[in-house]
C-alpha cells in the first residue's frame, strides 16, 4: 500500500507541476500579447491607445463577441467609454460611438479612413461597385448613381412602388394563416428592386427563384476567401454567376434601345446618366451595378419594414395618429377620382389615396414614425473602416492600419439630444420643435443611413417605401400576434425577429376604415 501511495503522490505532483507550468505559459503568452499591441502604438503621437482589452493570444475577444452578441459591445462601452479597443476576427479594432466621434469617422472618408469589407465581398460584388472603389473613382461613380435616386427619378418610381405595397398588404389580409412578416417583406423588397429598379420582366416563379439565388450570394459575402469545392465563397461565386447570366439578356436589350428614349427604371437611368457624363458602361459594369442595386434595396428595407410593422403593433396610439393625419390632410379621393398615375384598381372601401412624393412629404407624423423606427431599430448596426493614418479621436490615438468600427445603434441609444428616454418609442421626438433643437446639436446623433461620402444614396427611396407601407397598413388592415409573445430581435448581420414575426392580418371593414379616419 505504501509504495502505491507514493506513486499516486508522484503522479499528482507531476500533474500539479504541469498545470502550474501551463498556467505560467498562458499568463506569459497573454502578457506578451498585450505588450505586442501596446508597442504597436504610433510613437510619433503622444496620445495613448484607447482603453480596452485585446483578449487572448490570436483569438482576441472573438469568442466573447460570438457568445455575448450585442451585449459584448454595450458591456465594454459601459466599462471603457465611447471609444475602446478590442481584437476581433484577427484584427485590432477600435469601436466608436457618440455623435462627435462618429462625425470624425464619417467625414474622414478618403482622408483619415477608407471603407473596409472582407475580400470575399470584393470578389462576389465586383470591382466596379461603390464598395470596391476609393478616392476619385468612388466620387465619379457616386455622381452617376446619385441621378438614379434623384427626386425626379423617385417621382417616376413612387406610383409603381405604391401599387406593389398595396398588393402585398392585401395578400397578407387575404391569407388564412399566420404571415411571417420578415420573409414576406424580403419577397416584397426583392420584387420591387428587380421589377421597378432593374426593369426585369419576371413572373412570380422566376422572381422567387432569382430571390433565392440572390440570398445565397448575400449569405456568403462574409465567407473565408478560399475558392475550393463546397466553400462559402464557391457557393457565392456560383450564385453570382447565375445572377449575371440572368441579367445579361435584359442589359443587352437595354443597350440596344433607342438612346433618345425616356429612361423607365433605375438601370435605364444609370446607362443614360453615364452617357451624359461621357461614359459608356460595359456589360460587366452594368451587371455588377444591377447586383449592387439589389443589395442596397433588399435586406435593409425588409428589416426596416418588419420593424415598422412590429413597433406599430406594440404602439397602437401611433396607428390612431396616422389615421387622424390622413383625414386632416385630405389625401383620400372618392372612388373614380384616383390620380391617373397610380394605375391601380380602387380598394374595397371605395376610396383611393394620393400618395405622390409631394403628398408623402405632407404626412409629417408618418415621417416621424418612420424616423423613430429607424432610430430605435436601425437595420445595420454600424460600419467598418481602416485607418489610413494615425489620428486623434476623443483624446486617444487611432493607429494607422487598425480597423475602426462606428456604431449606429449605440450612438442612437446614448444621444443626449433626445428629450424623452432614448430606449422608448416616441415618434414625436422628431416633431418640428424638437428637430430644431436636435439640428442645433449636430446631425450625427441620427445616422441610420450613415453619413459623409458613403451615406446611403437610396435613403429617400427607402423612407418613401416605409411611409407607403405604414399608410397602407393602418388604413386597410388590423394585425395581431400569432405567437404567445413578441419575438426576440437578432441584430447580426441585420436586425430581424428570430421567428420571422408571425402575425395574423385581417382587412378592415369599409365602415371601420372610414370611421378610423373620422376620429
Amino acid at each position: 500500500m505504501f509504495p502505491w501511495g507514493l506513486s499516486c503522490l508522484s503522479v499528482l505532483g507531476a500533474a500539479g507541476t504541469a498545470l502550474l507550468c501551463a498556467g505560467l505559459l498562458l499568463s506569459l503568452a497573454q502578457h506578451l500579447w498585450t505588450l505586442r499591441w501596446t508597442l504597436s502604438r504610433d510613437r510619433a503621437s503622444a496620445l495613448p491607445l484607447p482603453k480596452g482589452s485585446m483578449g487572448w493570444p490570436f483569438f482576441g475577444e472573438t469568442l466573447h463577441w460570438l457568445v455575448q452578441g450585442s451585449r459584448f459591445h454595450s458591456s465594454r462601452r459601459e466599462r471603457y467609454g465611447t471609444v475602446f479597443k478590442t481584437h476581433l476576427l484577427g484584427r485590432p479594432v477600435v469601436r466608436v460611438s457618440g455623435a462627435e466621434n462618429v462625425r470624425t469617422i464619417l467625414l474622414g472618408e478618403h482622408r483619415l479612413v477608407r471603407s473596409q469589407w472582407p475580400q470575399s465581398a470584393h470578389i462576389l460584388l465586383g470591382e466596379h461597385t461603390l464598395l470596391g472603389l476609393d478616392g476619385e473613382p468612388h466620387r465619379r461613380r457616386r455622381k452617376v448613381l446619385a441621378r438614379v435616386f434623384s427626386r425626379a427619378a423617385l417621382e417616376r418610381y413612387v406610383p409603381r412602388l405604391q401599387g406593389a405595397v398595396r398588393r402585398e398588404v392585401r395578400s397578407w389580409c387575404a391569407a388564412r394563416r399566420p404571415v411571417a412578416v420578415y420573409e414576406a417583406t424580403k419577397a416584397l423588397t426583392f420584387r420591387m428592386a428587380a421589377r421597378i429598379l432593374l426593369g426585369l420582366r419576371l413572373d412570380e416563379v422566376q422572381c422567387a427563384e432569382l430571390a433565392r439565388t440572390f440570398e445565397q450570394l448575400v449569405e456568403n459575402l462574409f465567407s473565408l476567401p478560399l475558392d475550393v469545392p463546397f466553400s462559402g465563397l464557391r457557393k457565392g461565386i456560383r450564385a453570382r454567376d447565375q445572377l449575371h447570366r440572368h441579367l445579361e439578356d435584359a442589359i443587352a436589350e437595354k443597350l440596344r434601345e433607342d438612346r433618345a428614349a425616356e429612361p423607365g427604371d433605375a438601370l435605364d437611368l444609370l446607362i443614360h446618366s453615364a452617357r451624359e457624363l461621357g461614359r459608356e458602361l460595359s456589360v460587366q459594369e452594368l451587371k455588377e451595378s444591377a447586383v449592387e442595386l439589389l443589395f442596397a434595396a433588399f435586406f435593409t428595407t425588409a428589416s426596416a419594414s418588419t420593424s415598422l410593422v412590429l413597433l406599430l403593433l406594440q404602439h397602437p396610439t401611433a396607428i390612431t395618429k396616422i389615421r387622424q393625419e390622413l383625414a386632416a390632410q385630405g389625401l383620400w379621393r372618392a372612388c373614380g377620382c384616383a390620380p391617373a398615375a397610380v394605375h391601380e384598381p380602387q380598394p374595397d372601401c371605395g376610396c383611393e389615396l394620393d400618395l405622390s412624393l409631394a403628398a408623402l412629404g405632407r404626412l409629417s407624423y408618418v415621417d416621424c414614425v418612420v424616423k423613430e423606427v429607424l432610430r430605435l431599430l436601425p437595420p445595420v448596426s454600424g460600419g467598418y473602416r481602416t485607418a489610413l493614418c494615425t489620428f486623434e479621436l476623443d483624446g486617444y490615438q487611432i493607429p494607422k492600419g487598425w480597423s475602426v468600427m462606428y456604431s449606429i445603434r449605440d450612438t442612437h441609444e446614448t444621444a443626449t439630444v433626445y428629450r424623452s428616454p432614448p430606449e422608448g418609442f416616441d415618434p414625436e421626438r422628431f416633431g418640428a420643435a424638437r428637430e430644431d433643437a436636435q439640428s442645433a446639436a449636430g446631425r450625427f446623433h441620427y445616422i441610420p443611413f450613415g453619413g459623409g461620402a458613403r451615406s446611403c444614396l437610396g435613403q429617400e427611396l427607402a423612407q418613401a417605401v416605409l411611409q407607403m407601407l405604414a399608410v397602407e397598413l393602418v388604413r386597410t388592415a388590423h394585425w395581431e400576434l400569432a405567437t404567445p409573445a413578441f419575438p426576440a430581435m437578432q441584430t447580426v448581420p441585420i436586425v430581424h425577429p428570430v421567428d420571422g414575426l408571425q402575425l395574423f392580418f385581417r382587412p378592415l371593414a369599409p365602415s371601420a376604415a372610414r370611421d378610423g379616419l373620422r376620429l
